[in-house]
C-alpha cells in the first residue's frame, strides 16, 4: 500500500470518527434537551399541583376564620344588641347604645364580606391581603398585631403571591393557636426588584423536635422552593418566632 493509499484510508478514518464523533454529540444534546424539556415540564406540573393545594388551603383557612368571626365578635355584638335593646324597653334612652352596637354589627359584617366573596379575595393584592389578616387579629383581639410597607410596591406574578400569602398565614395560624405571643409584627419591603416578608411574634418559641418546626415548617420550605425564594424560620425556646422570606422577580 503506499502512501497515497495510505493517506486516503486516514483521511477515511478520520472522516469516518468525526462524523460519528457529531452524531453522539447531536445524541447527547438532544438526550438532555428531552431530559430537560421533560424536568421543566414536572416542574410545572409540581407548581401547578401546589398552587391548587394552596388555593384550596387559603379557602379553607378564609372559612375557618369566617366562623371564628361570627362566633366570637358577630355573635356577641348581636348578643348585646339584643340584651340593650330589652334594656331599652324600661330605658329608651338607652337606644343610642344600641343603634352604636349594631353599627358596629354592620361593619364587621361588612368586613367579612370580603372575605367571603371568592372573586373579591382573587382579585386581592399580597399587600391587602395580609393587611386584611393583621387587621382581623386586632379585631378580634386575638394579639396587638403590626404591619409594615417599606418601598414603593412592585408588580408580581399573582400564582408567586398566593403561595408567598400561604407561606405566610401557615406561620401566622402557627403564632395564634400555639405560640401564646402578645405582639406580632409583620413587614413587606421593596428594593432592587426584590420582596423581603419578615414576621416576628414574642411568643415562647419552639424547640427543634416540635411539630411546627417538623411538618409545617418543610411545607413552607418546599413552597419557597417552588417560587425559587429563599426562606428562613428562626426561634428559641421562651425567646419568639421569625419568619424571613426573600422573593426576587
Amino acid at each position: 500500500m503506499d502512501k497515497e493509499e495510505i493517506a486516503g484510508l486516514v483521511s477515511v478514518i478520520v472522516l469516518v470518527s468525526l462524523v460519528l464523533v457529531i452524531i453522539t454529540l447531536f445524541s447527547v444534546f438532544v438526550k438532555r434537551k428531552n431530559k430537560l424539556l421533560s424536568e421543566q415540564a414536572a416542574d410545572r406540573e409540581e407548581f401547578e399541583r401546589e398552587l391548587a393545594e394552596t388555593q384550596i388551603e387559603i379557602r379553607e383557612e378564609t372559612l375557618r376564620n369566617i366562623s371564628w368571626e361570627l362566633h366570637d365578635n358577630i355573635g356577641q355584638l348581636m348578643t348585646l344588641a339584643k340584651i340593650q335593646v330589652e334594656m331599652a324597653r324600661e330605658s329608651p334612652e338607652t337606644l343610642e347604645e344600641v343603634a352604636k352596637t349594631l353599627g358596629t354589627g354592620i361593619r364587621e359584617l361588612r368586613a367579612l364580606s370580603k372575605l367571603i366573596n371568592p372573586e373579591a379575595l382573587k382579585s386581592l393584592s399580597l399587600e391587602e391581603a395580609i393587611r386584611l389578616e393583621i387587621e382581623r387579629f386586632n379585631r378580634m383581639n386575638f394579639i396587638k398585631s403590626k404591619f409594615n410597607v417599606i418601598g414603593s410596591s412592585l408588580e408580581m406574578n399573582s400564582k408567586k403571591e398566593v403561595i408567598i400569602f400561604r407561606i405566610l398565614q401557615e406561620f401566622l395560624s402557627n403564632t395564634i393557636k400555639h405560640s401564646k405571643a402578645s405582639h406580632l409584627e409583620v413587614s413587606l419591603t421593596y428594593e432592587n426588584n426584590c420582596l423581603l416578608l419578615t414576621a416576628k411574634d414574642d411568643g415562647i418559641g419552639f424547640a427543634e423536635n416540635s411539630s411546627f418546626s417538623g411538618i409545617g415548617l418543610r411545607n413552607m420550605q418546599n413552597r419557597a422552593k417552588l417560587i425559587e425564594a429563599k426562606l428562613q424560620i428562626k426561634s428559641e425556646k421562651d425567646s419568639g418566632t421569625s419568619l424571613h422570606l426573600d422573593c426576587c422577580f
